[in-house]
């Protein structure tokens, strides 16, 4: 069963672009560390303080192992130094969900 972490980041309104970089940063490292990113989603209309990063891994232990992999790596552990002397998250929280509407009808096209 694939689970999937969903990341809700409450983050300074004039860190936007601080934010940005961060989720470009993590495109290689995640994945490279086990993850399978879903993507990094920053404030376009509405809020301008939430943010999200969405990613899938087999289970928790796998999340475990990812979560070693990528505080050994030295993108990842540069990328939570860029976030700490930025400082333009405020809160993090995560989440862990299991898909619950398989099977549900899929796109099909001609």
């Amino acid at each position: 069963m694939t689970i999937t972490c969903f990341i809700r980041y409450q983050i300074d309104p004039f860190g936007k672009a601080a934010f940005e970089e961060y989720a470009r940063n993590w495109g290689q490292a995640i994945p490279r560390c086990g993850a399978d990113l879903i993507g990094y989603f920053a404030p376009h209309e509405g809020s301008a303080t939430t943010a999200y990063g969405v990613y899938t891994v087999e289970s928790l232990a796998a999340y475990e192992t990812y979560r070693a992999r990528l505080a050994a790596d030295p993108a990842g552990r540069e990328n939570y130094e860029f976030a700490k002397r930025k400082s333009f998250i405020l809160k993090e929280d995560r989440v862990f969900l299991k898909l619950a509407s398989e099977p549900h009808a899929r796109l099909v096209t001609p």
